[in-house]
C-alpha cells in the first residue's frame, strides 16, 4: 500500500492544482442528523454527516459532470464516469487509503451510511480490498476527524477533483435580523485539475454542493 501511494503521489505532482476554500453552516444538518440518528442506529447503522456530504456531493455531479471525469495521460480525451463512485480517504492501520462507494446517484443517504459503515469496518480490521479500493471517480477527505481546518488536498490521479472536510466547530455567527447566534461552521477545501476544470466550475460545484447541506429541504426535493 505504501509503494502505491508513491506511485499516486508521483503521478499528482504532474496535475496543476488550483484551490478553493469555503465556510458551511450546517446548524439545519445537525439537528436533521440528530433527528434521524436514533431511527438509523435502531436498525443497526451509524449515521455521521458523512452520508449528507456524499450524497451531496452526488447531487452536484449530476449537474457538472466534468468534476466526475479523467484525463488520459497524453492530455487528448476527457472520459465522463456514469457512476459516482466517491471516495473516502481513511486512516488505517495499513495507512492512508481510499475506499470508494459506488454508485452513490442510486442510493440513499440511508444506503450510504450503511455502506460506509461496512467500509469502516474493513478498515478498521485491515480487510479493505480491491475492489473497495479501485474504480473511484471523486474523492472526499474528513481532515477534521483528525482536528484539522483547512488542507490543500491532493488530487488522486486519475481523479480531477478532491475536497477536504475540516472539524465542525460551533461558533459565532450572524443570523438574518443581525443578531449572535452560535452556528454549526465546517470549512471545504477543494482542489481540481486546472487542465479541463476552471475556477468558475469549481465555485458553481460548491456553492450547490454548499446549498444542499445548508438547506437539507432542498436536498430532499432532488433525491432520486
Amino acid at each position: 500500500f505504501h509503494r502505491a501511494m508513491v506511485r499516486t503521489m508521483t503521478a499528482a505532482l504532474r496535475i496543476p492544482h488550483f484551490g478553493y476554500s469555503d465556510e458551511v453552516e450546517l446548524s439545519r444538518l445537525a439537528a436533521l442528523r440528530k433527528e434521524l440518528k436514533s431511527l438509523c442506529e435502531s436498525r443497526g447503522v451509524r449515521l455521521s454527516f458523512m452520508p449528507f456530504f456524499i450524497k451531496a456531493a452526488s447531487l452536484g455531479l449530476l449537474h457538472f459532470p466534468v468534476l466526475n471525469a479523467s484525463l488520459d495521460e497524453g492530455c487528448q480525451n476527457i472520459t465522463y464516469k456514469a457512476s459516482h463512485n466517491i471516495g473516502l480517504a481513511m486512516d488505517t492501520s495499513q495507512g492512508l487509503l481510499v475506499p470508494n462507494v459506488k454508485n452513490v446517484q442510486l442510493l440513499s443517504v440511508f444506503e450510504i451510511a450503511q455502506e460506509l459503515n461496512r467500509l469502516q469496518a474493513l478498515g478498521t480490521a485491515g480487510q479493505l480490498g480491491t475492489n473497495e479500493l479501485t474504480g473511484g471517480t471523486f474523492t472526499l477527505s474528513n481532515i477534521g476527524s483528525i482536528g484539522g481546518t483547512y488542507a490543500k488536498p491532493v488530487i488522486l490521479p486519475p481523479e480531477v477533483a478532491i475536497g477536504a472536510l475540516g472539524k465542525i466547530q460551533v461558533l459565532p455567527r450572524f443570523d438574518a435580523g443581525g443578531q449572535v447566534v452560535p452556528a454549526h461552521i465546517m470549512n471545504v477545501s477543494w482542489s481540481a485539475d486546472h487542465r479541463i476544470i476552471d475556477g468558475a466550475t469549481m465555485s458553481r460545484f460548491s456553492n450547490l454542493w454548499k446549498e444542499y447541506l445548508e438547506n437539507p429541504a432542498a436536498m430532499v426535493l432532488d433525491l432520486k
